[in-house]
């Protein structure tokens, strides 16, 4: 049995069937070095934002607005950004999110930064985007605190869950299940498509072999095809160090959305861990 924080079955909306979600397992939230964390980052922008009168409590709270961590990239930049002060609506403010971040990527980026955040990742609460994106900050511009080492967490993934009822009937082709699914269900198929850029099929790995891949080692945000590309060889890469075969689909074949590559590869997967506790 995977573990898994939300199921997707076939008759939800298209949305949910494709929405990427990464979240923080609850077991992680009680590790004592990553509540340490935590709370270091919190008193460290209370100190910073004392002026403003600004008080953090709560990470995800308070900084998913844009509203916390605009004020914090001014006051360690020097820089005014031009943003409305306030923004109660959604719209406003992910506009609000998108001009912040903008300007945190461009400090940060040219430093070699891995930029394992987005304006959605924030605005939804995700915890693991946002304190990697203050801890980020705090070593980018040498706030004056003392990090814990050593942290590391527990993330878990949306478990994909589809059925269809397939007849196979009689062709001179040569073809196989995996045809005869695309012919009667493609569909329910568009839920394949979020392994794409390689990030479920790494987090996935490190599930169903019970350890964790830091973040470093891929990105949890590709936006370019290369980056999709090195995420998805790397997930080969694990599968083979786990003791299974090298996949015959190419990393591309993946990442330019071949259902049949990439089914391929989740079947290996389920037929290698299916009598896994």
């Amino acid at each position: 049995m995977l573990p898994s924080a939300t199921e997707i079955h076939p008759e939800d909306t298209l949305l949910e069937e494709n929405a990427e979600r990464i979240m923080l397992d609850p077991t992680s939230r009680e590790n004592p070095k990553f509540k340490d964390l935590v709370k270091v980052l919190i008193d460290w922008i209370n100190s910073e934002l004392e002026e403003e009168r600004i008080i953090v409590k709560d990470l995800e709270e308070d900084c998913y607005d844009g509203q916390v961590l605009q004020k914090l990239f001014e006051k360690l930049s020097g820089r005014k950004l031009n943003v409305a002060e306030v923004t109660q609506s959604e719209i406003g403010q992910k506009q609000k999110l998108q001009t912040v971040l903008e300007a945190v990527n461009n400090t940060l980026r040219p430093h070699g930064w891995t930029l394992e955040w987005s304006v959605d990742s924030i605005h939804s609460k995700n915890l693991v985007a946002i304190v990697y994106l203050l801890v980020a900050l705090a070593m980018h511009f040498q706030a004056p605190i003392r990090l814990p080492e050593h942290v590391t967490v527990q993330v878990v993934v949306v478990k994909v869950r589809f059925q269809s009822t397939c007849r196979i009937t009689e062709s001179t082709e040569e073809r196989d299940a995996f045809d005869t699914l695309l012919d009667h269900a493609p569909d329910k198929l568009n839920v394949v498509k979020t392994f794409a850029d390689g990030v479920y099929l790494i987090l996935l790995m490190g599930l169903l072999e019970d350890y964790f891949v830091p973040l470093y080692n891929f990105f949890l945000t590709p936006e370019s095809f290369e980056q999709k590309v090195h995420n998805v060889s790397f997930a080969f890469e694990l599968m083979q160090d786990g003791g299974l075969k090298k996949p015959k689909a190419r990393p591309e074949d993946v990442v330019n959305l071949n259902l049949k590559s990439t089914l391929r590869v989740l079947y290996n997967l389920f037929t290698n861990y299916k009598n896994s506790d």
